[in-house]
Order: structure tokens, then C-alpha cells, then sequence
């Protein structure tokens, strides 16, 4: 099949797309040229390589033809890989989020040539169904309103327009932090736990590693139960559900179910090295052995299956392998006599819960259903975990991105210096020398790196979060360079982002490619 733009691309979410029959265009001035000169609208589709819904949409509408020809006719289509462009992703959410009162992806909007919103949604199926317009009628919705109701479009994108630069008007509030806000912030968060499994709320359950940081701190500072009850239940309920992979280690991006039991399967760099962080706080803080244990087993997950012989972190492994959803993590009563033998299986499926029958697609995910003995079920895991590296891997997001490849640093370099672990600071010590020597170009930091090729200019995370790396890694060695380094990337990051009327930080640097506004988060994200 024929290659379209996006095969000179290195992200390797844009390169799953190098074969559609969709004529893509990569994000840039090429394409917004094109639409300005054939006076069509822009199909911005955004997504990221581990996301299953994406892999769904691109499957039943991206690989079709007869919807291919119909985007190619009307439209000049654009693919973004949030991971690699968060400043756009950020954009075109808060359009879409304003716009339905929801966000996700993979992300669809349709753009006027100069990159204004005017409509959009997130995952469309081929046809219509749970209450969704199927993509081909929405297609030719949005075609025939951009020829017959120009009026229409321009005035939504102007609405959608104003709303957009909401940030602008805001300013640094005058209150100091005090004790006591920080007290309401800890009721707040008692206000929504939940008691029997610990985190926010019901189903979808996220795991928030700040939030958990801060409840952490709060009892280290107040010595307030209610914080250390929090604290203690969610690391232990998260350690022992399905997002946590039993036998591999490293945690899933989030839980569909209030009980942490059935994962999206995909594992993000960000939350590993974030979790990892959180268990090792949990550790020194509450002197719970199993956060230790888990803060050790996600970051030899990384070290694992997650590094570049160069010394770079990936950044994420799929979902799906084999056209399934989880197959790779989940398995059959059967499998683990196979493995085991029959002593041995019988005990595994009584702690990990097999034993209650299956709870995902006929097949079981693990989860601590027995008190844990980890000298007892070490073994066994090493058996299970030999017998699933012969199965096919679920896909491998191999580029690496600054900011994210900052937090687990991090992690690897405090948890290192904390547990006496050389093998850890040796990493970060690595990692660190690879962020600034292969994703730095006259000085500035870059973004992403895959295959010796750095490019985009770094963000506001990416300083932030490399920088606090940087100091971490220096505290774990006392090499000075690291200090002086560090030092310098914050003074180039106050340069770059800060904005002294705004008394605050932008997202992108004063030398980034202007977009129709300028994003600030002003979030945790």
C-alpha cells in the first residue's frame, strides 16, 4: 500500500498511520497552506500509540477506504501525537471539552485553515450507534455545513475562540498558603475516599500519584490519622488489584472498576515513574515493606523493558497485542497448571484470585485475593513471567520524551540514594547524561528522541521535570556538575515560559510556534 506524509515521521503512533489510505498530513504549515489554498476545513485527529480506542477508530474508519476517499474529497486531514505536541493536544481538548462537556481520545476536530475550532467529539464509530453518529454521516455534515453555512461555522469557531483564552485573564491570587487550606484540601479529599478501597470516588478510578504525595506529606507534617488511613489503604488496594501487573511488575494506566480490578492495559513511563516515586514515599513514610517492594519491582519493570541501550526511557507499552485487548497480561486456570504443576497451580489461583472464577473474557486478571507472602509466590511469578515472554509482546512506544523520562530519573536517583541500590543511581546517572547530551540543540531542550533524531522544543514539563531530575541526581552523587546543570536549565526556563504580567508560567516557550493561543495549564495533569 502506498505511503502517505506521515511515513517520514519518527513518532511511532503517526507511523501505525503510514499506511492508511487517509491522505495524512503531519502537523505543520504544509497542511494548513493546502486547506487555505482548496478552501477546506482541517480533520485534526489526535491520539497516542498505547491508546486502545484509537487503534479501534483507526481500524474501522482510517483503514477504510470509501471513509478515506471521503476525508481526502473534503478535507485536508492532519494526525497529532499528543505525547510529541501536548501544546496542541491541550488546545483543541479544551475546544472539544467546551464544546461536549467531555474529553478523551482519540481526539477529532474539525478546524477552519487558520486552525480555529468550530466542531468536534472524540471517538466516532462507522455508523451510527450508542448515541453516536456514525464518522461517514458526520463527514457529511461538516462538509456540507462548510459549503452551504459558512456564517454558522465561523461564528461557532469565534464562541469556541473566546472561551479558549480563559487563562489570559487569570492572575496569581494575593493569598498566602497557610496550614489551614492546606486542611481544607486534605477534607476535600476525605469528603470523596473510598473507605473499602481506597481512592476517589467510583468506576473509572485514576491513580493520582500527587494526590496521594500530598496526603502523604500531611500526615508526615500534622501527624493526622485520617491522612495515613488514606494514604495506607490506596497504595495497599492499588499494589494488590489487576492495574498492578502481578507478575511483571509496573502499574496500568488506570481502573474501569471502583475495586481496581480490570485495567486499561496500557503502561505510561509518566505513571511508573510517578508510582514509583509514591511507593518509595509510602515506604519512608508509613514503613510498610510492600511499598517498598512495589517501588522496587516498577522501576526494574523500566530498567527492564522500558530502556534505550542509549539510556533513554520509553515511553509506553500498548494495550493490545494481537488485535486483543489485555491478552498479553491475562490468563486461564489451565495455562497456570501447565506452568506450575498442580500444587503449585492451585496455590497461585488462590492468591491471585483465580480461584473465584474468571473476571475478563473468559480469562483471569491476577490480583491479590490471599494475604501476601511474597518469599512464597517469588517463584512462581519468575515461572509465569518466563512463560509470558514467549508470548507476542503488545506493542512498544520506543520514543523518548524529555518530561517524562524527568520523573522516572527522578524516581530511579531518590529511590537509589533511599534503598541502597548503585544499580539505580547508575541509571540515573545515564539517563540524565543522555537528556542533556542527545535532547539538547544549541542549548535548548528538545522534546522527543527516537533513533539518534531529537526534535520539538521542549515545554514547561520538560524543563520542569528534567531540572528537578537533575537536582535529584545530584543529591544522589554530590557531583557538582549535576547542581550547576540543574541551575541552569531552571534560569533557561524562567527565560523561555515565564510571563511577568501574568505573574506565571506559559506552557510554551517565547521562541515556540505561535498557535491561536498561547496554552497555560494551570493544573495538576
Amino acid at each position: 500500500m502506498a505511503e502517505n506524509r506521515l511515513a517520514r515521521e519518527t513518532s511511532p503512533y503517526l507511523l501505525q498511520h503510514a499506511h492508511n489510505p487517509v491522505d495524512w498530513y503531519p502537523w505543520g504549515d504544509e497542511a494548513f497552506a493546502k486547506a487555505r489554498a482548496e478552501d477546506k476545513p482541517v480533520l485534526l485527529s489526535v491520539g497516542y500509540s498505547a491508546c486502545h480506542w484509537c487503534h479501534v477508530m483507526e481500524h474501522e474508519s482510517f483503514e477504510n477506504p470509501q471513509i478515506a476517499d471521503v476525508m481526502n474529497r473534503h478535507f485536508v486531514s492532519v494526525k497529532v501525537d499528543r505525547e510529541e505536541r501536548p501544546d496542541v493536544d491541550q488546545i483543541y481538548m479544551q475546544a472539544v471539552q467546551s464544546l461536549t462537556g467531555h474529553g478523551g481520545w482519540p481526539m477529532t476536530v474539525f478546524l477552519t485553515p487558520d486552525g480555529a475550532p468550530f466542531y468536534g467529539g472524540t471517538y466516532f464509530p462507522p455508523d451510527d450507534r450508542h448515541g453516536l453518529p456514525g464518522f461517514p454521516r458526520l463527514l457529511a455534515a461538516i462538509a456540507e455545513a462548510w459549503a452551504n453555512r459558512r456564517g454558522e461555522v465561523v461564528a461557532s469557531s469565534q464562541q469556541i475562540g473566546a472561551s479558549l483564552g480563559q487563562s489570559e485573564r487569570l492572575r496569581a491570587s494575593t493569598e498566602l498558603l497557610t496550614p489551614a487550606i492546606l486542611g481544607e484540601a486534605l477534607q476535600a479529599i476525605s469528603a470523596q475516599f473510598d473507605d473499602a478501597d481506597g481512592g476517589l470516588g467510583g468506576a473509572p478510578k485514576f491513580p493520582q500519584p500527587m494526590i496521594w504525595e500530598f496526603v502523604l506529606r500531611y500526615w508526615k507534617r500534622a501527624q493526622n490519622p485520617r491522612a495515613r488511613q488514606m494514604a495506607h489503604t490506596t497504595l495497599t488496594m492499588m499494589a494488590r488489584g489487576g492495574m498492578y501487573d502481578q507478575v511483571g511488575g509496573g502499574f496500568h494506566r488506570y481502573s474501569v472498576d471502583a475495586h481496581w480490578l480490570v485495567p486499561h492495559f496500557e503502561k505510561m513511563l509518566y505513571d511508573n515513574g510517578q508510582l514509583a516515586s509514591l511507593y518509595l514515599h509510602g515506604w519512608l513514610a508509613l514503613g510498610d515493606p510492600e511499598c517498598r517492594r512495589i517501588c522496587e519491582e516498577t522501576l526494574d519493570y523500566i530498567l527492564r523493558e522500558m530502556t534505550d541501550p542509549a539510556g533513554g526511557f520509553y515511553s509506553s507499552q500498548d494495550a493490545d497485542s494481537e488485535g486483543h485487548e489485555g491478552k498479553f497480561f491475562v490468563w486461564a486456570a489451565d495455562e497456570l497448571r501447565e506452568i506450575l504443576g498442580e500444587g503449585d497451580a492451585e496455590y497461585a489461583a488462590r492468591y491471585w484470585g483465580m480461584d473465584r472464577g474468571a473476571n475478563f473474557e473468559g480469562k483471569s486478571i491476577l490480583y491479590v485475593a490471599d494475604e501476601p507472602d511474597a518469599e512464597r509466590i517469588a517463584p512462581i511469578r519468575a515461572k509465569l513471567y518466563a512463560a509470558r515472554e514467549r508470548r507476542i509482546h503488545p506493542g512498544l512506544d520506543d520514543k523518548v520524551l524529555a518530561s517524562w523520562n524527568g520523573l522516572a530519573c527522578r524516581a530511579l536517583a531518590e529511590a537509589g540514594r533511599a534503598l541502597g541500590r548503585a544499580d539505580y543511581v547508575a541509571a540515573a546517572v545515564k539517563n540524565a547524561g543522555f537528556l542533556l547530551e542527545a535532547m539538547r540543540a544549541d542549548g535548548r531542550l528538545l522534546r522527543t528522541w527516537k533513533g539518534g533524531r531529537a526534535k520539538l522544543k521542549g515545554y514547561l514539563e520538560d524543563y520542569s521535570m528534567v531540572t528537578a531530575a537533575l537536582l535529584e541526581v545530584y543529591e544522589a552523587t554530590f557531583d557538582r556538575r549535576w547542581l550547576d546543570q540543574g541551575r541552569a536549565l531552571a534560569a533557561d526556563m524562567v527565560r523561555l515560559f515565564w510571563d511577568e504580567r501574568l505573574e506565571g508560567f506559559y506552557d510554551t516557550g517565547s521562541d515556540g510556534e505561535p498557535l491561536i493561543v498561547r496554552p497555560r495549564n494551570l493544573f495538576d495533569n
